[in-house]
């Protein structure tokens, strides 16, 4: 009998059960897949071990960085290199924005990211009432224009959720949007925002691949790979497990249990245990997408595009990729790497356009030659390639999706000693996710 076990071996999981250890529990966490790190992964690709999952977190958030230090690792910031956005035929320098809603009128017309037209649209801001929860793109589109949705919102949350700006909840996604234009004209407000210095984004020496890695060491728990959880049930004392393989399934019996999968296992699992819980993740839609990872010779790259750190590319442009990561100029670390190799990325999938990933990894390695070649002119071939596929990996949020997450937990938290966190529930990006995990600690310890 197990004080708590974890089922799910990304960044909540293991969050969930570093916190769970540290108050002197016997922890162990179950993963399905034969490594740990959900959505966190490095590679080797031509010699360079570098991240094929995601690659920074949010620095202005605290969780991320205080983890971090918790466990002793060093932070790293992004260059000082310009984004930029595919637009009208050019990459064209990406206006400081929030989701889209421009800082600076100014800077938006300079950057011709759209036509004058759109531009007049933009700068003439509707006095449009708002929802409860209305989708960003909608809620966008009536304040500013569709052209500032199609060129900027969209390029901005496929980047992030690999979804559609007309589809994502802003309540969930983008809540200061929804309660700015509450109080009145968005760009006003934008204007008011303060300049800062502090960074972004951070990641670690490395890469954020290292990060499962440093939580395992640190944990105190036990770990099983390639052990899936197939039922849940409660039992007198506690939960019990189905796991392991259908030819040879064991019993692990556990008084606490939190649940740190995707939507679709999750409702599985609850299917018996927690029936509108169940219910309201089976209705959460997820986003398959790839990363594609190309090292070229550093010689036969534009001088260009040393000074950028990759472009977004809205759907409108009906270009195959979304966009573009150059990471040998928007990190150090990987530029160090090799001086004489460069690392670069691609990243395709939106959610409902799986018929693009149903290409082989030839495949997407060739059409996103062919993307970078028409966007950003880099005709070199790559000396080594890496495809890594994301099944299912983003929760998508739709209007509603606050409620449908209330519904959960209060069906969850009728059932002591359960919990669920994860990428579903409160935003998709890291720090949110180790928020989401302290959450449900709190939960099953009574901590909250």
């Amino acid at each position: 009998m197990r004080d708590v076990v974890v089922i799910g071996g990304g960044v909540a999981g293991l969050v969930a059960a570093r916190d769970l250890a540290a108050t002197g529990r016997d922890v162990l966490l179950l993963e399905g897949a034969p490594v740990l790190g959900g959505k966190l992964r490095s590679a080797e690709v031509a010699g360079l071990t570098v991240d094929v999952g995601a690659e920074a977190m949010l620095a202005r958030r605290p969780e991320g960085v205080a983890l971090a230090a918790g466990l002793g690792a060093d932070l790293v910031h992004p260059t000082a290199t310009s984004s930029a956005v595919w637009s009208r035929g050019a990459l064209r320098a990406m206006p400081r924005s929030l989701m889209g809603v421009p800082f600076d009128l100014d800077q938006l017309a300079a950057s011709e990211v759209l036509s004058p037209e759109g531009l007049a649209r933009a700068t003439h801001e509707s006095d449009t009432a708002v929802d409860d929860d209305m989708s960003v793109g909608d809620l966008v589109a009536a304040r500013l224009g569709d052209e500032l949705v199609d060129r900027l919102v969209e390029p901005l949350l496929g980047g992030v959720y690999a979804g559609h700006a007309r589809r994502i909840s802003a309540a969930a996604a983008v809540p200061q949007l929804l309660a700015m234009a509450r109080r009145g004209r968005l760009l006003e407000q934008a204007a008011a925002v303060p300049t800062s210095s502090a960074p972004v984004f951070a990641s670690l020496p490395g890469g954020m691949g290292r990060l499962p890695g440093l939580l395992v060491q640190d944990g105190g728990f036990e770990v099983r790979t390639s052990a899936t959880v197939r039922a849940l049930a409660r039992t007198a004392s506690g939960w019990a497990l189905t796991v392991g393989p259908t030819t040879r399934t064991e019993t692990v019996e556990a008084t606490e249990v939190v649940l740190a999968t995707p939507p679709a296992p999750a409702a599985r699992l609850l299917a018996g245990v927690a029936p509108d819980a169940s219910a309201a993740l089976a209705g959460i839609g997820t986003a398959s997408v790839a990363v594609v990872t190309l090292v070229l010779r550093a010689q036969d790259l534009p001088d260009t595009l040393f000074d950028r750190s990759g472009f977004l590319v809205p759907p409108l442009e009906r270009a195959t990729i979304k966009a573009s990561t150059f990471s040998f100029a928007k990190w150090a670390w990987v530029r160090d790497l090799d001086p004489d190799l460069v690392v670069l990325r691609t990243s395709l999938g939106r959610h409902g356009e799986e018929t693009t990933l149903q290409a082989d990894d030839e495949g997407l390695v060739r059409v996103s030659l062919a993307d970078l070649t028409a966007l950003a002119g880099i005709t070199a071939r790559p000396v080594d390639t890496h495809v890594q596929r994301w099944g299912g990996a983003l929760p998508q949020y739709a209007v509603g999706h606050l409620e449908q997450v209330a519904r959960i937990r209060a069906d969850v938290a009728r059932r002591p000693g359960l919990a669920v966190c994860g990428a579903a529930y409160d935003g998709v990006g890291i720090p949110a996710v180790i928020g989401s995990a302290r959450r449900a600690v709190a939960s099953v310890t009574g901590a909250e």
